[in-house]
C-alpha cells in the first residue's frame, strides 16, 4: 500500500506528464530506501526492491488498462434470500477487493426500502427483483431510471400452501406407483378448493413479495394456467390492489415473514424464494407444491440494479463490480456445484440469510423437499452461471413487461417497439460484455462459457418450457399476450 501511495504522489507531482516506467522504478527505489532508513530498517538489495516495485507497477498498468474505479467505497443492499449469493460470495472470496472496491453489504427490510435506497443514493446498488428496474424506469410506482448489467440467477422460487389446503388439494392430484404425487402439480388441483371457499363467502388469500416481483407473476401464471383468476390492476383508476375480478386474492408479504403469516392463517399459500419454502417444510406448517423451474424452466429471477446515473458517472466502477459478480456466479456453479456446501455455510451467517444450514442446503445443493420426506433431485433449482444465467437478455425484460400488461399494470396497448425500447433502456448487455471480455483476456474466465458476443442480439430463441405449453417469443410481445385465455389482450382496458 505504501508503494501504491508513493506511485500516486509521483504521478500527481509530474505536472500531468506520467514518467516512464524506468523512471518511476528509480524514484520509488530512492523513496523506499529513505523510508526504510527513517524507520531504522536495513536497506534491502536493489534487485529485491526492483522486483517488488515492478510488481506494483505491473498491477497499476493492468488497472490503468481496465480503468481505475472512480468510486471505491460502495454499499450494496439485499433481501435475506439465497439468491443474493453472488453478492455474499464476491465479498467473502475477495472478488470485490480484487477490483479495488471496498464494499459494505446491508440487509434491507423489504423490496420498497431497498429500491428507495438505490434511488436516493443511500445504496450504490442492490440485489433486485427482475421487475423492479423495469417498473421504476417505466414509472409504475416510484419513477427512476434503474439499469441492470448483471442477471443474478435462474429459478429459485416455489409456491407453498398450508397443510389444510394441501389436504384438500391432494385428492385431485395423480399419484405415482409409490403413492407420491405426480409433479409438476398444476393449479387445476387447487381450483375446486378455491371455488369451495368462494361459494362459502371466504376470501382465498395468498402472499407474494412485491407487485412487480417474479413471484407475483409466477403465482399469477400458475393460477391462471389452472383456470383461477388472480385479478387485475387498474393504476389509471387508482386501483393498485391487483384484486379486480380475482378468484384468489394476492397481497404483499415480506419473504422472511411468509412462514409465520401462513402459520397464523392470514394467508393460505404464498410464492417466495428460498429458504422460505423449505422453512415451511422444516416447521411442519406447509407443503411446497411447485417450483418456478416447473412453471417456466430456467426463468430469470433476480438482477443487480444500479441507477443509470451511477453507471454514467462511474463507468469503470460499474464494469468492475460486474466482473466481481460474474466471478462469484462462476464459483457458485463450477465443478457441478462443488462449492455449494461452502456457499450454504456463508449464507447461513446471520448477516446474510441467517437460516439454518440444513434449511438452506435443502435447495441450494440440488434437491428440493415437497411434502415432508418427499425429497427430490432438482439440480437446477438454483442456477447462478450456467445456461448464460448472468447475461442480461432483453427478452427477459420483455417477458416481465408482457405480464405487467396482461394483469393491467400497463393500462393500455403498447407497440412491440415500445417493449423492445424499454428493455434496451434497462438491461445493459454492453456493460456485461466489457466485464466478461476483460475477464476472458486475463484468463479468469473462458469464452466458451459466455454467449457469442459477436452474434448475440439479446433475444433468446422462442421458449417452450412453460407449465401451460404456451410458447414465448420475446420479439413478438403482443402476439404472446394474446395467447392467454385469462388476462388482458390487445384492445382491452379496464
Amino acid at each position: 500500500m505504501y508503494l501504491i501511495g508513493m506511485f500516486c504522489e509521483i504521478v500527481k507531482s509530474a505536472n500531468q506528464v506520467i514518467p516512464t516506467g524506468e523512471k518511476i522504478v528509480k524514484i520509488l527505489q530512492s523513496k523506499l530506501s529513505q523510508r526504510l532508513k527513517d524507520i531504522g530498517q536495513h536497506v534491502v538489495k536493489t534487485s529485491v526492491l526492483t522486483l517488488a516495485i515492478t510488481g506494483v507497477f505491473t498491477s497499476v498498468a493492468q488497472a490503468e488498462k481496465l480503468g481505475f474505479p472512480e468510486k471505491e467505497e460502495l454499499k450494496f443492499g439485499f433481501i435475506k434470500l439465497t439468491d443474493m449469493a453472488p453478492i455474499a460470495v464476491a465479498y467473502e472470496n475477495g472478488y470485490f477487493e480484487d477490483e479495488g472496491l471496498y464494499v459494505t453489504i446491508e440487509a434491507q427490510a423489504n423490496w420498497k426500502v431497498l429500491l428507495d435506497g438505490v434511488i436516493d443514493g443511500r445504496l450504490d446498488g442492490a440485489h433486485m427483483l427482475a421487475g423492479q428496474p423495469i417498473a421504476a424506469t417505466m414509472g409504475f410506482g416510484t419513477k427512476a431510471h434503474i439499469i441492470t448489467p448483471f442477471s443474478m440467477d435462474l429459478n429459485g422460487n416455489g409456491i407453498t400452501v398450508s397443510n389444510e389446503i394441501w389436504k384438500e388439494m391432494k385428492p385431485n392430484i395423480p399419484k405415482m406407483e409409490d403413492g407420491r404425487p405426480v409433479h409438476p402439480i398444476k393449479a387445476d388441483a387447487l381450483k375446486p378448493v378455491v371455488e369451495k371457499y368462494k361459494a362459502e363467502g371466504k376470501p382465498f388469500n395468498m402472499g407474494m413479495v412485491f407487485p412487480v416481483s417474479t413471484h407475483n407473476y409466477e403465482l399469477r401464471y400458475w393460477l391462471a394456467a389452472g383456470g383461477i383468476h388472480p385479478g387485475y390492476y387498474a393504476p389509471h383508476k387508482g386501483d393498485i390492489s391487483g384484486q379486480i375480478s380475482a378468484d384468489a386474492l394476492l397481497s404483499v408479504t415480506p419473504p422472511p415473514q411468509m412462514p409465520a403469516t401462513l402459520e397464523a392463517g392470514t394467508i393460505y399459500g404464498y410464492c417466495v424464494g428460498e429458504p422460505w419454502n423449505q422453512q415451511a417444510v422444516f416447521k411442519g406448517i406447509g407443503v411446497p407444491v411447485v417450483t418456478d423451474y416447473e412453471i417456466w424452466k430456467d426463468n430469470p429471477e433476480k438482477v443487480f440494479g444500479i441507477t443509470a446515473e451511477f453507471a454514467e458517472k462511474y463507468p469503470n466502477t460499474t464494469v468492475r463490480l460486474t466482473r466481481a459478480l460474474i466471478r462469484a456466479a462462476m464459483w457458485l456453479d463450477e465443478n457441478n456445484n462443488a462449492n455449494r456446501p461452502a456457499a450454504v455455510k456463508i449464507l447461513s451467517k446471520p448477516e446474510y440469510v441467517g437460516a439454518d444450514y440444513d434449511v438452506i442446503a435443502n435447495s441450494m445443493t440440488g434437491t428440493f423437499e415437497y411434502e415432508k420426506g418427499d425429497k427430490r433431485d432438482v439440480p437446477d433449482f438454483n442456477v447462478f452461471f450456467r445456461y448464460n444465467a448472468t447475461y442480461p437478455y432483453y427478452s427477459d425484460a420483455v417477458w416481465y413487461l408482457t405480464q405487467m400488461r396482461r394483469w393491467g399494470q400497463i393500462s393500455e396497448d403498447k407497440s412491440d417497439d415500445w417493449y423492445k425500447d424499454l428493455a434496451t433502456k434497462v438491461y445493459r448487455p454492453d456493460i456485461y460484455k466489457k466485464a466478461a471480455q476483460t475477464l476472458i483476456a486475463e484468463k479468469l474466465a473462458d469464452a466458451k462459457d459466455f454467449p457469442d458476443f459477436a452474434s448475440e442480439d439479446g433475444y433468446r430463441s422462442p421458449q417452450t418450457h412453460f407449465i401451460d405449453g404456451i410458447v414465448y417469443d420475446g420479439t413478438k410481445p403482443n402476439d404472446y399476450i394474446n395467447k392467454f385465455p385469462i388476462g388482458l389482450k390487445k384492445g382491452d382496458k379496464l
